[in-house]
């Protein structure tokens, strides 16, 4: 079957976020006084949207829903402000997007990042390149739910089964099988290629260019 459309995770799949991030929630844990967390800690909090994150970044002892909501509002304010501050595309991605767009390929993003923010980050580092840069509005719909990915083909009148999900994570791939689209992992993000084929990647690709020979 040729594939049509190409639905892509952001954070560690599109752009390396991971500094920026880390960055925010770190000031935060520093304002209250908490200890604070490497980048390579960071990698594998990241994935589940960024309230998940907060909850994972806590001590265990300051762990109460009311705690993370508040600092979930804090570590947004900071990261509002920086997210694209360091962020920048994965090598390989800008040329990835510049063939695809030359397919006629239709292109979107669907992240677990807060709607606002995947908006923002995707028009800002992206300009021109994405019909759609959904993020998460609401707990219920966030990945592995495939409801957003499904409301993107369905704009595009397209099956599922002509579009690619491309992410780096066991949730993008878990998103990707329940939408019945094709699961593709990305070695270069923040998961291990053997944690994307247990989580039900398809096919994984080692650099963005191999997309294209997929299509």
């Amino acid at each position: 079957m040729k594939f049509k459309g190409i639905i892509f995770d952001l954070d560690g799949t599109l752009v390396n976020s991971l500094e920026d991030i880390s960055d925010a929630m770190n000031v935060v844990l520093t304002s209250l006084n908490h200890p604070t967390h490497t980048y390579d800690t960071y990698q594998y909090f990241i994935g589940s949207g960024l309230r998940n994150l907060v909850s994972k970044a806590l001590p265990a002892s300051n762990n109460s829903d009311e705690q993370i909501e508040i600092c979930f509002d804090c570590m947004i304010n900071e990261y509002r402000e920086i997210c694209t501050l360091k962020t920048k595309p994965y090598e390989g991605i800008v040329e990835l997007l510049n063939n695809l767009i030359s397919k006629d390929i239709k292109l979107a993003v669907f992240s677990n990042k807060a709607d606002e923010l995947t908006k923002k980050i995707a028009t800002e580092i992206f300009p021109d390149y994405f019909e759609n840069a959904v993020g998460l509005s609401t707990e219920a719909l966030k990945k592995p739910n495939p409801f957003e990915a499904l409301q993107i083909s369905k704009s595009w009148n397209l099956k599922p089964e002509e579009i690619l999900f491309v992410g780096d994570s066991d949730i993008d791939m878990q998103t990707a099988k329940n939408a019945n689209m094709l699961a593709v992992g990305v070695t270069w993000g923040y998961r291990t290629e053997q944690e994307l084929i247990e989580s039900g990647a398809k096919l994984v690709i080692n650099n963005p260019l191999e997309l294209i020979e997929i299509l």
